[in-house]
C-alpha cells in the first residue's frame, strides 16, 4: 500500500477545499464526486473534516490506519477522520487545552458512526493498563446502551439516532481517560406511540422481543409476535442486517460493563415492557343519561372522557419512556463520572433537516444548527484572527454572512418565536395553533427573514406556496416551511397530575424514581418549564460549553437516499452542502491566505526547486524559504512570512509551486534512474569478472587433480608388478615353512581379535557384578578362567582403594557382625542396612550427660539406652549402656550415676538367642571383683552391634581372653548365688507385637518372642 507523506501528494481531486480552484458550488460538488468515486470519503476545508457515507466498509480503519496517523501532523497525510481526532488529542495532552469535536449532518449521514470512530481511535492511541482499559470499555460500552434505547430505523437510517449527545470525555495529566459525561438532548419521544410509515420505534422494543429468553418474556408477561403490540409498526419490523437477538445480547454486556446492576437492568426491562402493554390499553365510548361522553377500559370499570383517555394514555408513554432514557443517562454518568481534569467533548446531534412537512421537532432542531453555525463562524473567525496575530500577519476584516439575525428571531426573550410561544402556552383562554400563528403575523411581520401568508407584509399574501396555517423562516441553510399545527401542544408537553401521582404510587421503584412530582407531600402547583424553554436553556449551556473549548468539526454528508454505495445524488449533495454552510466556511478560509505551512516543511518539500537549497540548506529555515521564494519569483504580494509560517494567499501560487516540484521530481528520477543503471550494469560486470577468474581457477584446479590421479595411478601399477616379480622369485622359500607361519599368523590374529573384543565387553567395577563375556574358543579356556579370577581381584582392590579408614573399620565390623551371626540368629538380617552409629546418645555433646562423660576416663567406643532385665519380676529398667576400650559400664539414665563398671577381662561370654529379640547375657568370671552381684541380663534395639563392638574390643585387649559368643535359646545366668534359666520361646504376639519377660519360677524366667510373618 502506498503510503503518502503530504496532503498534496497523489493527490485526487483537491483534499482541502481551500485550495479548489474555481471555487463555486458546480466545482466544490465536483471534487466531491470525483473523490467519493475513488473511496476518498473525506475532505478539509481547512481543518474541518468533511466525511460521506459509504453505506459499506472501506480497509481505512484498521490498526495500521491508527499507527500510521498517530503523532503525525494534520496536513501530513491524505484527509481523515484520524487526523483531526489525533490532532485533538495531541494539544489536549501536550498543551492542556480542553477539545470538543462537533459531528454534524442530516439522518444517515455517518455522524454516530464518525463519533465512534473518534472515541475508538482516542482509546487506541491513549495509554494503556488494568485500570484505564476498564475505563475505555466503559466509555466505548455506553455507545450500544443508548444506541438501543435512543436509535430507531428510519426512512433515511437503519440506525438514526433520534436524540443529540454530548459527551465530555476527561483525561488526566497523561492522556489517560478517567471517566465522562453525558448530556442528551430532546430524544424524540413521540416516536414511542406512532412512526412514520416504513419506520420502527427504538431498537429496544425489538430487541427485547427478539433477544429475551422465554423466561424473561414469560415473567415480563410478553409475546414475541410484534403484531400483538399497537406501539410497533409491521411494515418494517424486520431489518436487514441488523439482527436483534444479537444486539440485545450485546445490549445486556454492556450494561454489566458500564456497571449496572441486574436488578437495575430487570428493572429497566420491565419498563420496556410496560411501555408496550400501555400501547394495547383500549378504551370503548359511551354515553352518560345526561348526555355526555365518557370513555371505558375494555374489561375494566374505569371511565374518562374518550379523546382525553387516548391522549392521556399516550402521554404516558412517551413520559414514561423518556424519563426512562433520561435515568439511564445519568445512570451511566454516575458510573464514568469524575472530578474534572482535562475534557475532550464529542457532540453528535442533528443536522439541519427540511422535510416536506417540518413542525416542532424540526423547529428547534433547526434552531440548536444556527447557534451552531454562530459559533462554528466566531470560533472559526477568532482561530484565523488569533494565529494571524500569533505569525505576525496583519488581519483584516472578513465579510460573512451573521446568522445572528435569525437567532434572535428565534430565542429573543421578548419578540422571539420561542417566547411568543411560551407566552401563548402560559396564558389563560382559548390557545390553538392558529392563535400562536396569528401572534407571529402581528410581531414578526416586518422581520426580513419571516414569512408568513396572513401577516401585515402584503409581497407574501399571494404566494400560493405558503399556505395559510404555515410560517416560512429563511434559515442560513435555506428556506424551511413550519406547519403551525401541533407546536402549542408538543411546546406545553404535559402529563395529567393525577397520572404522576398514580405513577409515584406504584410499587415499582424505578417508576416512582421517575415521577418524583407525585409525591403528595411535594404537591408543586407551579407548572412545569415548555419543551422549548428546556431546549433553549440547553441549547444555551452547550453554547456556554463549546466556547471554553477549542473546537474541532465534522461535516457528515450523505451521498443518496438509497442507503447504497457507489451513488452519488448531485441534488441530494448540494442539499446538504447548502445547509450545511460549506461554501460559506470556505469562502472565510480564503478571505485571508488560503493555505500556510511551518517553514521547516515547506522548505523540505520544494528544496529541490533551487540550486542554493539543494540538496541541503545549513541556515534557518525561514531563510531558506526566503532564498527559495526569492529564486522562483513569486510575486511578494502573494505571499507573507510568519514568524513560523509562510501564508500563501492564492491556491494558484500554491499550484505553481506543486507544478515545479513534480516536473523537478520527474528529472531527479530520470537521474536517479540513470545513476541506477550505471550502478546496476557495473556491478554486474564485476561480478560476471569476478565469476570467470572463479571458473577458471576451478579449471586449473580440475587439471591438476587429474594428472596427480594418473601420477597415482601409475605408482600403484609399478609396485603391483614389482610386488608380482618379488614373489615370483622368491616363491619356493616360502613353501617349506608357509603352514606353520600361515598358523602362527592365524593364533595371533585370533588373540589379538580376543583381547580387543575383551576389551570392549568387561563388566561393571561393582564387586557383586558376577558377569563375565562367553569364551569365543575352547582352547581359550583356561586363559579365560585366570583373565576372570585376575580381573576381579583387581576390581576388588580398587573398590577397596576408595574406602577411608573410618569407612574401613565400618565394613571390618559388619564383616565381624556377619561371621558371628549370619544364619545363627533371626535378628541379624534386619541390621545389615543399619549402620553402626556407636555413641546413640551424643554423650560428649548432650549437658544431660556432661557429668557422666567427665567421668569416662577413655574414649567412649558405644554408648545407648538397654534395659537390665530383674529376675524377680522379669521387667526390665533403663539404663545407659557405655563400652570404652578397657571397661563396660552401666549408668542411670536419669541422674547419669554409674551403677556397675565391669572391666573387659572379667567378661567371659555373651550368650543371646536365635530368635528375633534383643536379649543378651553378659557372664562375668566367677571370683571376680564384678561377679559379686551376678551376670547382667540386658535387652537393647541395636544387639548386633553391640555384641560385634564387644567382641572386637575384647580381642583387641592384651590383658583379655578372646570373648565367647553363645547363641542358644536356653542357656544359665548367674544371679548373686543362684543360676537362673533364660528359655525363649515363640508365641503370639501381645502389646503391639513386643518380647515380653516373665518369671516362671526362681529358676526360670521364660521369654517370648512374638512369630515373625
Amino acid at each position: 500500500m502506498e503510503v503518502k507523506t503530504s496532503l498534496l501528494d497523489n493527490m485526487i481531486g483537491v483534499g482541502d477545499m481551500v485550495l479548489l480552484e474555481p471555487l463555486s458550488e458546480d466545482s466544490f460538488i465536483e471534487n466531491l464526486r470525483n473523490r467519493f468515486d475513488h473511496n476518498e470519503i473525506y475532505t478539509y476545508i481547512g481543518s474541518v473534516v468533511i466525511s460521506m457515507n459509504p453505506y459499506r466498509s472501506l480497509p481505512i480503519f484498521n490498526p495500521d490506519k491508527v499507527e500510521e496517523y498517530r503523532n503525525r501532523n494534520f496536513y501530513e497525510l491524505s484527509p481523515h477522520i484520524y487526523a483531526l481526532a489525533d490532532e485533538a488529542y495531541r494539544s489536549l495532552r501536550d498543551q492542556d487545552k480542553d477539545q470538543c469535536i462537533l459531528i454534524t449532518g442530516e439522518s444517515g449521514a455517518g455522524k454516530t458512526e464518525a463519533s465512534k470512530l473518534v472515541m475508538s481511535y482516542v482509546a487506541a492511541v491513549c495509554g494503556k493498563g488494568q485500570e484505564v482499559n476498564k475505563v475505555k470499555e466503559q466509555l466505548l460500552q455506553s455507545n450500544p446502551v443508548l444506541e438501543a434505547f435512543g436509535n430507531a430505523k428510519t426512512v433515511r437510517n437503519d440506525n438514526s439516532s433520534r436524540f443529540g449527545k454530548y459527551m465530555d470525555i476527561e483525561f488526566d495529566f497523561k492522556g489517560d481517560p478517567l471517566g465522562g459525561v453525558i448530556s442528551n438532548y430532546l430524544l424524540e419521544k413521540s416516536r414511542v406511540v406512532k412512526q412514520p410509515r416504513g419506520e420502527r420505534n427504538f431498537h429496544v422494543f425489538y430487541q427485547l422481543l427478539s433477544g429475551a429468553s422465554d423466561d424473561t418474556l414469560k415473567k415480563l408477561k410478553l409475546d414475541r409476535d410484534f403484531s400483538k403490540y399497537n406501539y410497533l409498526s409491521l411494515d418494517s419490523a424486520a431489518v436487514n442486517g441488523l439482527d436483534d437477538a444479537a444486539n440485545f445480547r450485546t445490549v445486556k454486556n454492556a450494561m454489566q460493563i458500564v456497571g449496572f446492576m441486574e436488578d437495575e437492568v430487570q428493572s429497566v426491562l420491565e419498563l420496556v415492557a410496560a411501555v408496550l402493554k400501555l400501547g394495547n390499553i383500549e378504551f370503548k365510548p359511551e354515553s352518560r343519561c345526561n348526555g355526555t361522553d365518557e370513555s371505558r377500559i375494555k374489561d375494566k370499570n374505569v371511565t374518562c372522557v374518550y379523546l382525553q383517555a387516548y391522549y392521556a394514555r399516550d402521554a404516558l408513554a412517551k413520559n414514561l419512556y423518556s424519563r426512562l432514557f433520561s435515568w439511564l443517562v445519568t445512570r451511566i454518568n454516575e458510573s464514568i463520572k469524575v472530578t474534572r481534569h482535562k475534557v475532550m467533548g464529542v457532540l453528535d446531534i442533528y443536522g439541519f433537516e427540511i422535510f416536506e412537512e417540518n413542525s416542532f421537532e424540526q423547529f428547534i432542531i433547526n434552531y440548536c444548527n444556527e447557534k451552531l453555525q454562530q459559533i462554528f463562524i466566531e470560533l472559526t473567525l477568532r482561530e484565523e484572527q488569533e494565529e494571524y496575530i500569533r505569525e505576525g500577519i496583519e488581519w483584516t476584516n472578513i465579510e460573512y454572512f451573521n446568522n445572528a439575525i435569525i437567532c434572535d428571531l428565534i430565542e429573543n426573550h421578548q419578540s422571539g418565536i420561542l417566547a411568543m410561544l411560551d407566552e401563548e402556552c402560559l396564558r389563560p383562554g382559548t390557545v390553538t395553533d392558529e392563535t400562536f400563528l396569528d401572534k407571529l403575523n402581528t410581531i414578526c411581520a416586518e422581520h426580513q427573514h419571516f414569512e408568513s401568508r396572513l401577516s401585515k407584509n402584503s409581497k407574501y399574501i399571494t404566494d400560493h406556496s405558503l399556505p395559510h396555517t404555515c410560517f416560512r423562516i429563511q434559515h442560513y441553510a435555506g428556506k424551511v416551511l413550519y406547519r403551525a399545527e401541533g407546536f402549542v401542544d408538543k411546546n406545553n408537553d404535559l402529563l395529567y397530575r393525577d397520572l404522576s401521582q398514580a405513577m409515584y404510587k406504584a410499587n415499582h421503584s424505578l417508576i416512582k424514581q421517575l415521577f418524583p412530582e407525585g409525591n403528595p407531600a411535594k404537591v408543586n402547583l407551579k407548572r412545569p418549564p415548555t419543551a422549548g424553554f428546556q431546549f433553549k436553556a440547553s441549547v444555551g449551556t452547550l453554547m456556554r460549553n463549546l466556547q471554553t473549548k477549542n473546537p474541532n468539526y465534522i461535516r457528515c454528508i450523505k451521498p443518496n437516499d438509497k442507503k447504497a454505495s457507489h451513488i452519488f445524488t448531485d441534488s441530494l449533495v448540494c442539499h446538504q452542502v447548502r445547509y450545511l454552510g460549506l461554501m460559506e466556511n470556505v469562502r472565510v478560509r480564503r478571505a485571508g491566505y488560503a493555505f500556510r505551512q511551518a517553514y521547516e516543511p515547506c522548505l523540505e518539500r520544494y528544496k529541490m526547486l533551487c540550486k542554493r537549497t539543494w540538496p541541503h540548506w545549513s541556515g534557518p529555515a525561514r531563510e531558506g524559504v526566503e532564498v527559495l521564494m526569492a529564486d522562483l519569483k513569486v510575486p511578494a504580494e502573494e505571499f507573507s512570512y510568519g514568524r513560523s509560517k509562510i501564508f500563501i494567499r492564492n491556491p494558484r501560487s500554491l499550484f505553481f509551486l506543486e507544478e515545479r516540484r513534480r516536473q523537478c521530481l520527474q528529472n531527479l528520477a530520470t537521474l536517479i534512474q540513470k545513476i541506477y543503471r550505471g550502478w546496476k550494469c557495473r556491478t554486474h560486470f564485476l561480478l560476471l569478472k569476478k565469476s570467470q577468474i572463479v571458473v577458471s581457477a576451478w579449471y586449473r584446479r580440475y587439471q591438476q587433480k587429474k594428472y596427480k590421479k594418473i601420477k597415482s595411478a601409475t605408482t600403484v601399477v609399478q609396485s603391483y608388478t614389482r610386488g608380482w616379480q618379488v614373489r615370483r622369485e622368491y616363491r619356493k622359500f616360502f613353501r617349506a615353512n608357509a603352514g606353520k607361519k600361515i598358523y602362527d599368523f592365524t593364533i595371533q590374529r585370533i588373540m589379538q581379535k580376543y583381547f580387543l573384543g575383551l576389551k570392549s565387553t568387561l563388566p561393571s567395577m561393582s564387586p557383586i557384578d558376577k558377569s563375565w563375556p562367553a569364551r569365543p574358543y575352547l582352547f581359550l579356556d583356561g586363559v579365560h578362567t585366570e583373565l576372570r579370577t585376575v580381573f576381579h581381584h583387581w576390581r576388588c582392590k580398587k573398590y577397596r582403594s576408595q574406602f577411608t579408614e573410618e569407612k574401613k573399620a565400618v565394613y571390618e565390623e559388619k564383616l565381624e557382625a556377619s561371621e558371628i551371626f549370619k544364619d545363627k540368629k533371626a535378628l541379624y538380617p534386619s541390621s545389615v542396612s543399619q549402620p553402626f552409629r556407636g555413641d546413640y546418645l551424643e554423650i560428649s555433646k548432650n549437658p544431660k550427660y556432661q557429668k557422666l562423660n567427665s567421668a569416662m576416663e577413655e574414649k567412649v567406643l558405644l554408648a545407648d539406652v538397654v534395659n537390665k532385665i530383674n529376675r524377680a519380676n522379669g521387667k526390665g529398667t533403663a539404663r545407659i549402656f557405655l563400652l570404652t576400650k578397657n571397661s563396660v559400664v552401666l549408668a542411670d539414665q536419669k541422674t547419669g550415676q554409674v551403677k556397675a563398671s565391669v572391666p573387659l577381662p572379667d567378661l567371659t561370654s555373651v550368650s543371646v538367642s536365635t530368635q528375633s529379640d534383643g536379649f543378651f547375657a553378659l557372664k562375668l568370671k566367677e571370683g571376680s571383683a564384678s561377679a559379686i552381684k551376678g551376670d547382667f541380663l540386658l535387652s537393647s534395639e541395636h544387639l548386633i552391634e553391640i555384641i560385634t563392638k564387644l567382641h572386637r574390643t575384647g580381642a583387641t585387649a592384651a590383658d583379655s581372653e578372646q570373648l565367647n559368643i553363645d547363641i542358644s535359646d536356653e542357656f544359665l545366668v548367674q544371679f548373686k548365688h543362684d543360676k537362673v534359666c533364660v528359655k525363649f520361646i515363640q508365641g503370639a504376639p501381645k502389646n503391639g507385637n513386643s518380647v515380653s519377660c516373665k518369671r516362671k519360677n526362681n529358676r526360670l524366667l521364660e521369654v517370648s518372642v512374638p512369630t515373625t510373618a
